[in-house]
């Protein structure tokens, strides 16, 4: 009987000592598809590892600790909101973070402004997620897709292509980010037309008959916003057939190093894309972090993943900082027109619909030493592409 005693006091120390530990450090639920989309969520996680190890090393936030508890959704909807409610009434995370997959992000927004928990979208480009889907509790970082496809549009409207081609994957994305460039462009030239629209399945292409389909239409340009593996074989099968031979093509994130190194010497050339070319900073923020994470993770070059990761723990630090507390209304009055410094310069995140302004790199596609950059790039700045305040307000529900 003794010893069973000294058991259940040793049990209620260690229970106590977690407890203790646990109230040591602020805890954030980061929700992501590490296994299904490794090629970003890898380089994600390392990025935030990188800012939480220089927040922590400063002092923490409010004289603790910023801790991220991981977990993985297998890229599925109802996965991702089941972990949401454990990271939030059983690990005690004091608001939710991460996902990719536009749809996975858009079931985690819904959940949480059901439960009142505030959510950082951090990738998900979905314009639904702050716009026609807002709430009062979701925020996103990442440039949305809308922004990015204007930029894209910008660039296609000063040639003389009036027959376009898309390609997208069919879902929340794709189908938007479609939308977006279509009414961009014929905004900036009325008699463009779009003579096919394909729509493989995500991660399911068959890209021989997505590539046949294309050329059949004829097209002067084609716009492109496959990604990963379908990404591939898309330029594979494309490059073979000669598609791109003497036409403009635009592709959504084709720039992105996750994307684009994969391809190694097969990389399109001449494509204008959004991407990120960390291998062109010479000087300021944007140096800083890449020889930080080249110096964190000698054994790889930073991606966008790694660009967004660290400026999400950046950006919930600053928030909470702000903030003064972990409590929801706080945090909440803290996020609107927040300011954080970022690699990227100062970014604000609007009162007026929870996007950031990070903007986005756009540059065209070219391969040096066997493999894909982009060379003549630029950053710019998403102001001049986004839709007027009235219109954002039309869009988004009232609160």
């Amino acid at each position: 009987m003794k010893q069973v005693k000294t058991l259940l006091a040793a049990a209620a120390i260690a229970v106590l000592g977690s407890s203790a530990y646990a109230a040591d450090t602020i805890k954030i639920g980061e929700i992501n598809h590490y296994k299904r989309l490794a090629a970003f969520a890898e380089p994600y996680k390392k990025g935030v590892e990188l800012a939480l190890s220089e927040i922590n090393e400063s002092g923490g936030v409010l004289g603790k600790d910023l801790e991220f508890i991981f977990r993985d959704d297998q890229g599925k909807p109802g996965e991702a909101v089941k972990i949401a409610e454990e990271l939030m009434t059983r690990d005690g995370a004091v608001m939710l973070t991460g996902t990719i997959l536009s749809n996975v992000g858009l079931a985690i927004s819904s959940f949480a402004a059901e439960k009142g928990y505030i959510y950082l979208a951090a990738e998900p480009l979905a314009d639904a997620l702050v716009w026609t889907s807002g709430n009062p509790y979701t925020f996103r970082l990442r440039t949305s897709t809308w922004v990015q496809a204007a930029m894209l549009a910008e660039e296609a409207a000063k040639t003389d292509a009036i027959r376009y081609a898309t390609i997208a994957p069919n879902y929340a994305y794709g189908t938007a980010a479609v939308e977006a460039f279509k009414v961009n462009l014929k905004k900036l030239k009325p008699e463009v037309e779009f003579v096919t629209e394909q729509w493989p399945a995500l991660f399911k292409i068959d890209a021989g008959s997505e590539v046949q389909a294309i050329e059949s239409a004829k097209p002067d340009a084609i716009y492109n916003v496959t990604f990963g593996p379908d990404l591939a074989k898309f330029v594979r099968e494309g490059t073979t057939r000669g598609v791109f031979e003497g036409r403009k093509v635009y592709g959504l994130l084709t720039g992105e190093p996750e994307y684009l190194e994969p391809l190694k010497d097969e990389a399109p050339e001449g494509w204008f894309v959004t991407g990120y070319p960390w291998y062109g900073f010479t000087s300021g923020p944007e140096k800083e972090f890449v020889d930080a994470y080249i110096a964190a993770f000698p054994d790889e070059t930073p991606k966008i993943g790694s660009l967004v990761g660290y400026m999400t723990a950046k950006s919930i630090a600053t928030l909470i900082t702000d903030a003064g507390s972990t409590e929801t209304d706080a945090l909440l009055a803290a996020f609107k027109d927040l300011k954080v410094d970022t690699p990227m310069g100062e970014i604000t995140y609007r009162a007026l619909d929870h996007q950031s302004t990070m903007g986005a790199y756009v540059g065209t596609t070219a391969l040096e030493n066997g493999k894909g950059v982009m060379v003549d790039w630029s950053y710019k700045d998403p102001a001049a592409y986004m839709p007027s305040d009235d219109e954002v307000k039309a869009m988004r529900p009232a609160d």
